[in-house]
């Protein structure tokens, strides 16, 4: 999920070497020689974009004799993904992983991919390397419990490796000890570089004479270059995923799509097999101009034993198709038959900036006076999906966890504003950082929640988690600053430390309106949510709690049928003849309508009630004899992957009905006042119409809109306007999370709740 922040590693070389030059900061950048994790690394794409960079410096016809020793060389290596592999596992799959090996040392391992013969590694490694006189040796293991199958392996020779160039490598497993004559295929980039400088001790020994002052001034710099080539985009991919037509499925039950445009990935819904499945989504991806812009579909098939398989493949080179204009493809599906239609447009973007206290765009009175005049309700109809911009001032942290052994971190930010992410510079050694950067963002969706995350950099492991607020755009102050306390990752508990944000936010009030009835932007293709006996527990309560909501009702209808209560009987008697003998259509809205006014006036104020763990346990049975004899066939770890399986649907079905009922009752607690008064607006205009006209020229109005819209934009993609509107109020779980935790004092939360026990 998170992204590589641009200058992130060359800040921590700086910060701890001194005073460098620019060849002694790329010395800084090789004696890391760090190896790389990709999807959730923050120093994945970068390091390889760096190292192609520098390599670009100077020639590589500088000659061997002056290179520094021991190291030479450095071998970007990008694990892209594996084919067709064979099986070692008695369920029909393998568990796969690959290592690098020179002179019999074990470089690097990558990840596990379970269950998948065709798998995506896409990891990035960086190896530093003596001499080009030996063999890189590649080999893939199957993960077991106490050992690992060998499924093949295969070696290359460093010295026919060209310098400073990228190349895709398709490298053939083989096994001289197994019958098996195709073991599948590893596919890898390539890039060889020299390196640069010198890397003894004695260049850094003048490294403390550098003043804290300079120090700062040459990393703001550095770090504003960086950031304004690595992490600014400058125009959104959309992407319309159509139909696909006379695909060849064979054996599968279910596909689905994947896109990929270098880190960012969107996965589609899955359909059942069909030659012609009808997908009708709608993507947004990044776009970066000075970088590969390769966009990489692949077609998935799924069989009943829930196996996946890749069935095709297709890529699109975004740089040469037209700006601002509708591109209607359709491509031809590679390793398979048939093709997908798909509608791509490419839109120049404005509105995502870095910079410095000192050059805040809204402090300017005449830019902040255009910014207002394009958002203004004049402009209400042009551009509908540029909503408004956001503008973030990340002050300071103070009193963080010490993540480090030294009783320090290395802290920076994180900020997110749905698929758009944005990162400041890293301070170090230091619990009380101060980074003083204002962030700006396109927003596309006035509901979206910023979310800030707090790291503590970790050398070449993953960052470590320091702190967690979410903040509703709709909740922004305008031009205030304010102190948050720091959530853990749940964003239900207060953890160590309290941020300070000053935010401002401009939009415009119709154009977010609008976009409220249209589908939510997709996120990018994130890790599975592991199965959570606490999160199973809690939906379990949450659908509790609506059935008994639901219960109650019934049993108050019935008290009342009953007698229970003359009184209540009575009132509700007369008020049923007189509705009945009354009613008209435009009553129901007018019904709703008053319930919206009656919990303005006096608004429920439900207690959130805490979220314990339970011992709720879930039993799985089989449906049929046949499936249980077939399981019994297979392996334990196997059948722990299907009880797991079954066990999160079950979890994400009772999440999603929770959830819907939740966000029902909450748009009438006026939780979200600007969807509540939308509502109202709706009723009330639905109220109007449902008197005036009558039923059946609205009927027919509707009718003649479902069955000409087809007609009118054959590419437009069906949508319900009210679940849409739904998806945009908080659940109970959501309104905890995106709850402002007060801070009562001094000192963080958790240093207070320590001292009172």
């Amino acid at each position: 999920m998170l992204r590589q922040c641009p200058g992130w590693q060359r800040d921590s070389t700086l910060a701890k070497q001194g005073n460098v030059t620019n060849t002694d900061l790329t010395c800084g950048w090789v004696l890391l020689a760090m190896k790389l994790r990709g999807n959730g690394d923050l120093n994945a794409s970068l390091t390889s974009q760096h190292f192609d960079e520098q390599s670009t410096l100077e020639e590589a016809g500088d000659g061997l004799s002056n290179l520094p020793s021991p190291f030479a060389y450095l071998l970007t290596i990008h694990l892209k993904e594996g084919r067709n592999l064979v099986v070692r596992d008695r369920c029909g799959t393998s568990d796969p992983y690959v290592k690098f090996k020179l002179n019999g040392k074990t470089l690097y391992k990558s990840k596990v991919i379970y269950k998948n013969l065709n798998p995506i590694w896409d990891e990035i490694v960086v190896l530093p390397i003596q001499s080009l006189d030996q063999k890189l040796r590649v080999k893939v293991y199957d993960r077991d419990l106490t050992t690992s199958d060998f499924m093949g392996s295969a070696f290359i020779i460093l010295s026919d490796l060209e310098l400073n160039r990228t190349t895709e490598h398709i490298l053939k497993l083989e096994d001289p000890n197994s019958l098996e004559d195709d073991m599948g295929v590893i596919v890898l980039n390539l890039s060889l570089v020299v390196k640069q400088g010198d890397f003894k001790r004695h260049r850094w020994s003048n490294r403390k004479c550098l003043s804290a002052s300079k120090s700062s001034l040459i990393r703001s710099l550095r770090l504003s270059e960086s950031l304004r080539k690595n992490q600014l985009w400058n125009g959104i991919i959309s992407i319309t995923l159509l139909e696909g037509k006379n695909v060849s499925g064979g054996n599968m039950t279910e596909m689905f799509v994947q896109l990929k445009l270098g880190d960012q990935r969107y996965k589609s819904k899955t359909l059942c097999k069909s030659a012609n499945p009808q997908w009708q989504e709608q993507f947004d991806f990044h776009y970066f101009s000075d970088r590969m812009g390769i966009l990489d579909i692949e077609v998935w098939g799924r069989d009943s034993k829930k196996h996946e398989e890749r069935l095709g493949t297709c890529k699109v080179d975004i740089a040469a198709l037209p700006l601002k204009q509708a591109n209607c493809l359709e491509l031809p599906l590679e390793s398979c038959l048939g093709a997908l239609l798909m509608l791509i447009t490419l839109t120049p973007c404005a509105g995502v900036s870095i910079s410095d206290l000192c050059v805040c765009p809204f402090e300017d009175p005449s830019e902040r006076k255009q910014i207002s005049q394009r958002y203004c309700l004049q402009n209400s109809l042009k551009d509908i999906k540029d909503v408004g911009i956001l503008q973030v001032k990340v002050l300071k942290a103070v009193d963080l966890l010490a993540a480090d052994f030294s009783g320090k971190s290395d802290p920076f930010c994180l900020l997110e504003v749905g698929n758009d992410r944005l990162q400041t510079h890293t301070i170090y050694k230091n619990l009380n950082p101060e980074w003083n950067k204002v962030f700006t963002f396109p927003i596309k969706d006035i509901h979206d929640v910023l979310e800030v995350t707090v790291f503590d950099e970790d050398g070449d492991k993953p960052p470590d988690f320091l702190g967690k607020v979410a903040i509703p755009l709709l909740s922004i102050k305008d031009g205030q600053p304010n102190c948050y306390v720091l959530k853990n990752k749940d964003l239900e508990q207060a953890f160590k430390g309290v941020i300070y944000l000053e935010m401002d936010l401009i939009y415009n009030p119709v154009k977010a309106s609008i976009r409220t009835f249209t589908p939510r932007e997709k996120r990018f293709v994130e890790d599975s949510r592991k199965l959570s006996k606490k999160i199973l527990s809690r939906d379990v309560d949450r659908v509790k709690r609506l059935t008994m909501a639901v219960w109650n009702t019934i049993q108050f209808l019935k008290s009342c049928f009953q007698w229970e209560s003359t009184l209540r009987s009575t009132i509700a008697f007369v008020v049923f003849l007189v509705t009945v003998w009354n009613f008209e259509l435009y009553m129901i809205p007018l019904a709703l309508l008053l319930l919206f006014v009656y919990n303005f006036i006096g608004p429920m104020k439900g207690k959130m009630s805490c979220m314990h763990d339970s011992q709720e346990s879930t039993d799985v049975e089989e449906e049929e004899e046949e499936e249980e004899r077939e399981s019994e066939r297979k392996g334990l770890i196997e059948r722990i992957y299907m009880v797991q399986d079954i066990v999160s649907t079950v979890q994400n079905i009772l999440e999603e009905i929770a959830s819907f009922g939740e966000r029902i009752k909450n748009t009438f607690n006026w939780t979200v006042p600007f969807l509540s008064f939308l509502a109202c607006l709706i009723l009330a205009v639905a109220t109007i119409t449902l008197y005036f006209i009558p039923l059946r020229y609205i009927i027919l109005i509707w009718g003649i809109n479902k069955f000409t819209k087809k007609l009118r934009n054959p590419f437009a993609i069906d949508n319900n306007e009210l679940l849409d509107f739904l998806s945009r109020v908080p659940s109970d779980v959501q309104k905890v999370q995106y709850a402002e935790l007060k801070l009562c004092g001094s000192g963080s939360p958790l240093r207070k709740k320590r001292s009172a026990l």
